[in-house]
């Protein structure tokens, strides 16, 4: 199975901006592809902006649908059917849309996994309490504090770096988008043939653990479609940002060309 594909849909994930790609998408336009990197609806204002509008209704009010319509129109406005990049929720976008074969493949990072897995890591449920928001207002977005992005995505980095990637990407998010990846719309069929598929772990991420993602790759059923696994070691949750990220790229862009 060949990748001929020369166009990059970059995903982002959930309680960060689109600037997560910053680095990336120069790096993958000198590869030579057409890199497109759209934020989730109603994240398109500057990141300081969005952390000011916390609490805010219309992030709020968004749901997994939204955001699979939202790349399913994307890909489709294409010449191509694009390779999908997708990070942490944009991971399981991504292979959402590759269950859907309208993606000519898939890279999932420290990816969000499916329904049907359930994590057993403690770390996950700690990390994960606050954004699923149960108890509390779903109309009310949820915004990481300083003390829950260190525990959930830098964890292991400099106070410095910390605080930098937390002024750089994190904006409110909606607590339905979590909740709903649990749910039967965040299904794929474990069983039905694929274009290729490379899952990436970090030894480090405490939010969706390499156990997770490990289960993840295990699920898919062994059908003579391209489906690799490849963990990172002393990778946190914020792969894209961290100072080793060329390391991660270079793996993808690597496995692109020879798959």
């Amino acid at each position: 199975m060949s990748i001929n594909s020369k166009t990059i849909m970059l995903i982002h994930g959930a309680f960060v901006g689109v600037a997560c790609w910053d680095d990336w998408i120069p790096y993958l336009e000198n590869k030579g592809y057409k890199v497109i990197a759209s934020p989730w609806p109603h994240k398109e204002a500057p990141v300081a902006d969005l952390k000011k509008s916390q609490p805010n209704r219309s992030i709020a009010d968004l749901h997994i649908q939204n955001l699979i319509d939202h790349y399913v129109k994307i890909a489709k406005e294409q010449d191509e059917k694009p390779i999908a990049i997708g990070h942490s929720y944009g991971g399981l976008l991504t292979q959402i849309l590759l269950n859907r074969d309208l993606v000519a493949a898939g890279v999932a990072l420290h990816s969000v996994p499916p329904q049907g897995i359930v994590p057993t890591s403690l770390s996950f449920y700690k990390a994960t309490w606050g954004p699923l928001g149960f108890f509390t207002n779903p109309h009310k977005s949820f915004q990481f504090n300083f003390k829950q992005w260190q525990y959930a995505f830098s964890n292991g980095q400099s106070l410095e770096e910390q605080k930098a990637s937390y002024d750089k990407l994190v904006v409110p998010e909606s607590k339905y988008i979590s909740r709903e990846a649990l749910s039967k719309a965040a299904h794929v069929d474990w069983d039905k043939p694929h274009n290729p598929l490379l899952i990436i772990a970090g030894s480090t991420d405490q939010i969706m653990p390499a156990a997770v993602n490990k289960k993840n790759f295990d699920k898919y059923k062994k059908n003579g479609s391209v489906t690799d696994f490849k963990e990172f070691e002393g990778a946190n949750h914020s792969v894209l940002n961290l100072p080793t990220w060329k390391n991660h790229a270079d793996y993808i862009a690597d496995w692109l060309e020879r798959n």
